[in-house]
């Protein structure tokens, strides 16, 4: 089964006085990056958070919001009187000594200033608290997987649809190998005709045909090509977090398919070619977004 690196999960949790609220959303990443934002009150807790999510999204660019509300009725932030008294005393003072104006709108200016507010918040959350945050961290979590494996299911229908065609485009190859062969001995017949007063030997050239037109064989390619597909939807059917399986699964097919378009002398063959590029790059594309 496949999962995408795209989601998003939120989960709420209340108690008397409190409501925690965690968000998390991700993006797709060759690696696990998370970046975090908790209170100052849960930092000792982040680290576990961070350890928590890494280990169930495993790939992606995560971001992680944690907030919490003081729901009591009183004001868990308030106006720093010391603190503004003093900028008032120290903007009053320097007005006076390089001669300007006071102010007309004190706290429009005093509000400008660091540390105007102060915080009634303990340092460090309670236990209750804490465990809420967890708790609201693992089920927005379990959503966010969720929402993976929804967009992962589109991606297997997006998958199966490109390697059919894929399928389907190596099919037609074969039609064209024998007008192929016929047409590089023509070209090689018309070039030694243009050439006056030589002559060869046809049992030489036989040969010489046979060895190039043995280069131009394209049977292994089209075998290998065969297998890879084949291989990219055992290994959708397998557990999570194939995504850089199926990259490298891709290149390979890349591969095949290039040698097919240097191989094919054929503008039939390399028609074929371009529009096997044309979806495998597709294919690449979504890869990318898979976990």
């Amino acid at each position: 089964m496949l999962y995408s690196m795209t989601g998003f999960g939120k989960a709420v949790t209340e108690f008397p006085g409190k409501k925690i609220t965690v968000e998390i959303k991700s993006l797709n990443s060759k690696q696990i990056d998370i970046a975090a934002r908790v209170p100052s009150s849960l930092r000792a807790q982040e680290l576990e958070m961070r350890n928590h999510i890494a280990a169930l999204l495993e790939r992606g660019k995560v971001d992680m919001t944690v907030y919490v509300e003081n729901v009591a009725g009183d004001a868990s932030v308030k106006l720093n009187a010391a603190a503004l008294k003093a900028y008032k005393d120290d903007v009053e003072a320097t007005a006076k000594a390089i001669g300007i104006p006071v102010p007309q709108d004190w706290y429009n200016v005093l509000m400008r200033f660091p540390d105007v507010m102060k915080s009634e918040t303990p340092a460090e959350a309670d236990d209750k608290e804490i465990e809420g945050v967890l708790d609201a961290l693992r089920r927005a979590a379990v959503q966010l997987m969720d929402y993976r494996r929804a967009e992962g299911e589109k991606l297997e229908v997006f998958f199966k649809e490109r390697i059919e065609r894929l399928r389907e485009l190596l099919a037609l190859v074969p039609q064209f190998e024998e007008e192929r062969v016929a047409k590089i001995r023509l070209r090689m017949e018309e070039g030694l005709a243009k050439i006056h007063g030589v002559d060869y030997d046809k049992s030489r050239l036989e040969q010489e045909l046979f060895f190039y037109i043995e280069k131009l064989d394209v049977n292994e390619e089209k075998q290998r090509l065969a297998q890879h597909l084949t291989y990219f939807m055992e290994t959708m059917e397998g557990p999570k977090g194939q995504g850089k399986k199926l990259g490298f699964i891709s290149q390979e097919m890349g591969r095949e398919i290039n040698t097919l378009g240097s191989k094919s002398n054929h503008a039939a063959m390399q028609k074929l070619v371009v529009q096997m590029k044309d979806v495998l790059e597709q294919i690449k594309e979504q890869v990318l977004n898979v976990m």
